[in-house]
């Protein structure tokens, strides 16, 4: 079980952190801020109206990574909501037989009545309605729904033009600037807060397409799919997630940017789903002992550990050990770079890739594809005849009729320091494949001479490949 002091992610909207004012450099401009801007009062009468309460009925409520819901809050909060909420309006936790209902935010940006949410507030919903800022209720249609970057659109009939609000520009958002969340969180609707953007470009961990804004005004549970403002009323980001000792906000929260949320919304409105490129690779981060291992003079780019069959990767030329720099004119300086670039290519179009390979640079075609949900189970590995033990690096290697499995691994030695398990598969050593256990060795001599530090091995674990480099400074 983990400690009360671990950080627990907890889905439901943004926040963020303030640098040490005594870092900062004076700035006549922050001084003329406070004199310019008296209250947020005319921006919250102005934009308040478009939020919405989005009330849901879950027969079944999905989990996601241990990630914590709204329904599972401490009993103290559970009986602050009893006291002071309707019991109909209350989430409930999850009960054999019983229905839960949820509470999120959302708001409206056509006066049709189509209303932006989070995807993880209606997933699993078998009803959902949507409370108006006057407290007319509505029964809500799912238009679509996104749980890559967790974005859900709905729609309300209704015969009344609706109050909306108007995206704004997130890439020109700077860290420091003001922001100002209104939603409905514990279910206290129309909640607003303030506070500071505190970082752009965050990863949490939550997605292959994370991109957040951190901001540390407060957010709590159901604040999630509310909107995030800047001064000037518009939309700058989706309250979405929250990092968390206790559940409640500690000042780190986080927001899906407006520029990637809008293109989200516009491909749902287009046909309910979001279409996305693929190009057909397992990547993973350059460190620098493999930016060493390939020649590279900086750990940058996404390595590429396995080229599925049939793919565009694969038409293109691409190779296990590539890394790839750049994708149609854009820098991959790390992994999500690009899955964001291919994701937002155009299906079935010429691109360009930048790989690494043999300590040099090169230029290849390639043309995504559309993005397809499926799995392979890779087979188990057989059992070979030939076996070697290693005991200057710690391993003990089996031939198998996929490569050669690691039988064992001496605690505290270079295999085990560079995280090499029992059971792993040795693919390949230095972008060369290795039948046998006897061209592992082979492989790793011929790097000694060569006066090499270190080698690269390709692994596959539990149907995964990946790179990892074995040292061999201390063999």
């Amino acid at each position: 079980m983990r400690s009360d002091k671990s950080l627990k992610s907890v889905l439901l909207a943004g926040a963020v952190a303030v640098a040490p004012l005594a870092t900062l450099p004076a700035m006549p401009a922050l001084a003329q801020a406070p004199a310019a801007m008296q209250s947020f009062a005319p921006l919250v009468e102005a934009a308040k109206p478009a939020v919405v309460g989005v009330v849901t009925e879950i027969d079944a409520v999905p989990e996601a990574n241990g990630i914590q819901g709204f329904g599972n809050m401490p009993p103290e909060m559970e009986e602050f909501m009893r006291r002071f909420f309707p019991e109909e309006r209350m989430p409930r936790p999850d009960m054999p037989g019983q229905a839960r209902r949820g509470l999120g935010s959302g708001f409206i940006i056509d006066k049709s009545g189509v209303i932006v949410t989070n995807n993880h507030v209606v997933a699993g919903a078998s009803k959902v309605n949507v409370v108006l800022d006057d407290g007319t209720e509505y029964e809500a249609e799912v238009v679509g729904t996104d749980d890559r970057i967790d974005i859900a659109v709905l729609r309300i009939e209704t015969d009344r033009d609706l109050p909306t609000v108007e995206w704004g520009e997130s890439d020109a958002v700077r860290v420091g600037d003001w922001a100002l969340a209104i939603g409905n969180p514990l279910g206290l609707d129309g909640t607003v807060t303030a506070g500071i953007v505190s970082a752009r470009g965050r990863d949490i961990n939550s997605g292959p397409y994370d991109d957040y804004l951190q901001v540390d005004a407060a957010i709590n549970q159901g604040n999630s799919g509310g909107p995030l403002f800047d001064l000037n009323g518009k939309v700058i980001g989706v309250n979405t997630a929250i990092l968390s000792t206790s559940g409640g906000n500690i000042g780190l929260g986080f927001a899906i940017p407006a520029v990637q949320a809008q293109m989200i919304v516009a491909d749902l409105l287009d046909d309910g789903k979001v279409e996305r490129g693929w190009i057909g690779v397992s990547i993973q981060p350059v460190d620098r002992d493999i930016a060493e291992s390939l020649g590279l003079e900086a750990a940058k780019g996404a390595l590429v550990a396995e080229v599925m069959p049939d793919s565009p990767a694969k038409a293109a030329g691409l190779q296990p050990g590539d890394v790839i720099l750049g994708f149609n004119g854009k820098d991959v300086n790390e992994v999500r770079d690009l899955t964001r670039a291919v994701a937002a290519s155009e299906i079935d179009a010429d691109a360009k890739i930048e790989i690494w390979r043999g300590d040099e640079a090169r230029t290849l075609e390639i043309r995504p594809a559309l993005l397809e949900t499926a799995s392979a189970e890779a087979p188990a590995p057989a059992a070979g005849p030939a076996n070697l033990d290693l005991p200057d690096l710690g391993l003990g290697l089996e031939s198998t009729e996929r490569g050669v499995a690691v039988a064992s691994v001496e605690p505290g030695s270079a295999a085990a320091e560079q995280g090499i398990r029992p059971g792993d598969v040795i693919l390949s050593v230095d972008r060369t494949e290795v039948p046998d256990s006897a061209a592992v060795t082979e492989a790793i001599e011929t790097a000694k001479e060569n006066k090499r530090e270190n080698v690269l091995l390709l692994v596959e674990r539990d149907g995964t490949r990946r790179f990892l480099t074995l040292s061999l400074t201390s063999a």
